[in-house]
């Protein structure tokens, strides 16, 4: 059988076996094989790969493996200027937006929270949630890796970690946030857009009291749920703020 010599860079050696982790393997393969397959097959989605290089000249996923070759595979990059050779990932998307899997209900409230459009849906199948990536040009979050090997999946990207509020810092840095973060301007239940609105307009869905306590209301345009500024408001603060703040 043929092979060919590996090396993985950065975070994608978290996806490989420890005993492959920041050194160059052999790996093999049976017929004829695109690099992506074999990428693939090793254990990393290639929506978490930016560019591939074989003996040194960068190379498509199409590219057949050779005998022999040396291909080194590297994480999109976001700081580093690789210009002069060919990135995989299609032109950027004009506007960040979201699409999350069944398991990231809370991080998909929490995107919201920063005022991200965040399309979460329980029921949705891997098949729907791919097409939903495809179709509306947005980045597909999960845990599942074999989802982002799907075919119709162009933007992606694995969440390691496993609580909303690492998940939610770590969605934060990957994608470089903080600056487009437009807090509390979008409804964390349903993704609506929020908009002022005077309390003797939503009277009838307050509490007794609320009104008199507070004097800013907020509607969401979808849903109808109504939002305040109350100790629920501070939670979220306290929350959100540190992550807003942080460097990545």
């Amino acid at each position: 059988m043929p092979s060919a010599s590996f090396r993985f860079y950065q975070e994608l050696n978290d996806f490989l076996d420890p005993s492959r982790h920041k050194c160059e393997f052999r790996h093999e393969w049976k017929g004829r094989a695109s690099v992506k397959d074999l990428i693939e097959s090793i254990g990393v989605p290639h929506t978490e790969v930016d560019l591939i290089l074989a003996n040194g000249e960068s190379v498509p996923f199409s590219y057949l493996a050779q005998e022999g070759d040396r291909i080194s595979v590297y994480p999109v990059f976001e700081s580093m200027d690789i210009g002069a050779v060919s990135r995989l990932r299609p032109s950027p998307l004009r506007q960040i937006r979201f699409v999350l899997d069944g398991h990231l209900g809370r991080l998909a409230a929490y995107l919201r929270l920063l005022g991200f459009d965040s399309l979460w849906n329980s029921q949705l199948a891997d098949q729907e949630l791919a097409r939903t990536s495809q179709q509306d040009q947005r980045i597909l979050l999960t845990r599942d890796r074999g989802l982002l090997k799907r075919k119709a999946v162009t933007h992606g990207y694995f969440v390691r970690s496993t609580l909303p509020a690492d998940q939610l810092l770590e969605v934060v840095d990957r994608f470089d946030l903080r600056s487009r973060a437009q807090p509390f301007t979008r409804c964390a239940s349903c993704n609506g857009l929020l908009e002022p609105v005077p309390a003797a307009q939503v009277q009838h869905q307050l509490e007794p009291g609320t009104a008199t306590h507070y004097h800013q209301f907020w509607s969401c345009t979808s849903c109808r749920k109504v939002y305040w500024q109350g100790s629920h408001y501070r939670r979220i603060r306290q929350l959100l703020d540190p992550i807003l703040s942080a460097g990545p």
